[in-house]
């Protein structure tokens, strides 16, 4: 098989590129510094942060606590994204701070919606 075709497993480096700017993402998140209505009093988990090979893009995987307002929250972060991404600059040594993109971690609903199968009367059936 050739290189470049199909999906690669990320780099070392991606991901501790990335590592590196989820807590510096948590840190900022966790001190409420960003003055807006929409993220007035919203704790997010920051679940994930996934760069590109080249490191000039990042998506940022997160969740409300309680998932509450989800649509707000990521209006409000990509109104942000300036200031934000000035922010993580000051936190975090790279020589290119990455463009981000936020996204809604959808990792979160496919457990809940695991375990509502694994409940389900037909699964149990099959398990005793």
């Amino acid at each position: 098989m050739s290189k470049g075709h199909g999906t690669r497993a990320p780099s070392q480096r991606q991901l501790r590129v990335g590592e590196t700017m989820r807590k510096a993402l948590s840190e900022l998140f966790l001190k409420h510094e960003i003055v807006d209505p929409d993220l007035a009093g919203a704790v997010m988990t920051v679940s994930e942060v996934r760069m590109s090979p080249d490191l000039k893009n990042a998506t940022v995987y997160f969740l409300p606590l309680g998932g509450d307002n989800q649509d707000k929250v990521t209006a409000a972060l990509d109104r942000h994204k300036r200031y934000i991404r000035g922010e993580l600059a000051r936190l975090v040594s790279l020589r290119y701070m990455p463009a981000l993109t936020f996204e809604l971690d959808p990792t979160f609903d496919r457990a809940g919606r695991m375990d509502e199968l694994l409940r389900s009367p037909g699964v149990a059936r099959d398990i005793d």
